[in-house]
């Protein structure tokens, strides 16, 4: 792969990332960039985010889904709560969220979906307060355009 097609990649990648985490949380990781932890932002950006997260086959909710029993399975809370908000962001709902921790529970182990359900909590309830500090009309136009970014994610993976 050229330069310039890995360079497009990882632009694309950071433009999922930011749709997908936030740009606030993106933006705090980019800025924290160092010599040292460089190389990692280019591979999270170029391969995960580029790549990975722009493949064809699922929609961002299914690897939202997808990304959150697999963390569970992992134990890594850390990034569950990172990519609660993730799956916040495509959509879906926190019956589906606990859904999915629980059925982690019957094949990862209760622990593992404790964990997933403490590091959950904190992050579905900055979402609530985020959102009910929104203006009426704000609240109103997100609806929408989270509808509709459904729809086009959907459409663009091929649903």
């Amino acid at each position: 792969m050229s330069n310039d097609s890995r360079k497009a990649l990882r632009e694309l990648g950071l433009k999922t990332r930011t749709e997908v985490l936030g740009a606030q949380y993106v933006e705090a990781a980019m800025n924290n960039r160092t010599d040292f932890n460089g190389g990692l932002q280019d591979l999270l950006n170029e391969y995960c985010w580029g790549a990975g997260w722009n493949g064809p086959g699922l929609s961002r909710r299914e690897r939202s889904m997808i990304n959150l029993a697999m963390l569970t399975a992992l134990g890594r809370t850390h990034e569950v709560a990172t990519h609660v908000r993730g799956a916040k962001n495509n959509g879906l709902g926190n019956e589906e969220i606990a859904a999915i921790f629980l059925q982690t529970a019957i094949y990862c182990g209760v622990p593992a979906a404790v964990d997933s359900f403490r590091a959950a909590a904190p992050v579905l309830a900055n979402w609530e307060a985020e959102q009910a500090a929104a203006t009426p009309a704000a609240r109103k136009a997100g609806k929408k355009g989270d509808k509709k970014a459904g729809k086009k994610a959907g459409k663009k993976d091929g649903k």
